[in-house]
């Protein structure tokens, strides 16, 4: 009973005598699918059961979308999904999910639908919670879980089964990225070489913000030591032609008398890596930057203080990408959501979850004194 077609056989799978969990893919599984399952497989434990979905979901797919080149390689996906430790696949067709057609009744994803990728691609949203509560009451789970590169999706399904009293525990899982940066996506085997290369500026875009940020924010942190003294001692510097140590406490005065401004400076690191690509060739060609408020998807004021999610969603080529970076603003640590080293834990999203970071590359520079120049091109910031 390895590979499931049905609900029936799905509905005679014999539950093991611990938790189950779900993986929902759309197949076309990579690393990142790999991933999940296996942190599915330690939460549910060797005496646990995972069963892992494949299904192109024709609903959240909308006009003019990659619906029919959509990769399906069930196959390859099953046996993937087995060696990362899953004990079924299910691989329902579309008139087993929707036996009757396009459902009548759908579940809606409210005001957070609209935002950013459900403005980009209206009803997206609904479509995706439909067939999730279909799967959900389909497999029945105690744990389901979700990569956090899908942020606003994990963010509107973890509202859906708290909203609905769904009997289960939704768990995201950090983001994993290929060594050049680029996270995984089944659609990045639709970009050429040059596409590629221009890609990278999406990730290099979120790692510049995060670097900015650790350096804004460390100058915060010395400019309370010594707020009055810097100026003084910035001008003393100067005179003795010491510009470099004098431009040092200049900014830390500067960062003692302007009000905090971290998440604007983030969001123009970031645009400055992006505004380049858009010129290189092939372009990159924008379609959102946003910094916000993990809760709603509203973007967040200069005021604000804790986690927010960095979002950036762009075309190259026919191929549309996604990819997002958790900082955190008004932190004592100027950590900003950089990585200790590999992680491949899992935290429940109900939780204030620590920031993803699925590789050593997302360590964050140590922090210094003068902010770094600005990138001068889309892999100008460190990963």
């Amino acid at each position: 009973m390895t590979l499931l077609h049905t609900a029936a056989a799905l509905r005679d799978l014999p539950r093991h005598s611990g938790a189950r969990a779900v993986v929902m893919t759309m197949g076309a599984l990579h690393e990142g699918h790999a991933t999940l399952v296996r942190a599915a497989r330690r939460r549910a434990g060797a005496q646990g059961q995972v069963v892992v979905t494949v299904f192109v979901n024709p609903l959240q797919f909308g006009a003019g979308e990659d619906l029919d080149r959509y990769p399906r390689t069930l196959d390859a996906d099953v046996e993937l999904a087995l060696a990362a430790g899953a004990d079924a696949v299910f691989a329902p067709s579309v008139d087993e999910v929707y036996p009757g057609g396009e459902p009548q009744v759908r579940i809606t994803a409210g005001p957070m639908g609209t935002r950013l990728e459900g403005a980009s691609r209206p009803g997206h949203f609904d479509g995706v919670l439909t067939v999730v509560a279909k799967l959900l009451h389909l497999t029945a789970p105690d744990l389901a879980f979700f990569g956090e590169k899908d942020a606003q999706q994990l963010a509107v399904i973890t509202r859906m089964a708290a909203d609905l009293n769904f009997p289960v525990e939704i768990i995201g899982v950090p983001t994993v990225r290929e060594d050049d940066g680029l996270a995984l996506s089944s659609r990045n085997r639709y970009l050429s070489a040059p596409e590629r290369r221009t890609a990278l500026a999406l990730s290099a875009a979120l790692f510049a913000a995060r670097d900015r940020l650790t350096a804004e924010e460390a100058l915060r942190a010395r400019a309370a030591c010594t707020a009055h003294a810097a100026q003084d001692r910035s001008a003393a510097l100067a005179a003795l032609g010491e510009d470099r140590a004098a431009a040092d406490a200049h900014a830390v005065a500067y960062a003692a008398a302007v009000p905090r401004h971290a998440p604007s400076v983030a969001r123009a690191a970031a645009r400055a890596v992006l505004e380049d690509a858009a010129r290189l060739d092939p372009p990159l060609v924008l379609d959102y930057l946003a910094l916000v408020d993990p809760s709603d998807f509203t973007e967040i004021s200069d005021a604000y203080v804790g986690e927010a999610i960095l979002a950036v969603a762009a075309k190259v080529g026919t191929t549309r990408l996604i990819d997002n970076l958790r900082l955190t603003f008004g932190a004592e640590s100027p950590a900003s959501g950089a990585a200790s080293g590999d992680r491949d834990d899992v935290t429940p999203v109900h939780q204030e979850a620590p920031a993803p970071a699925s590789a050593a590359r997302e360590r964050s520079a140590p922090a210094t004194a003068v902010p770094p120049t600005p990138p001068t091109g889309p892999l100008g910031a460190t990963r």
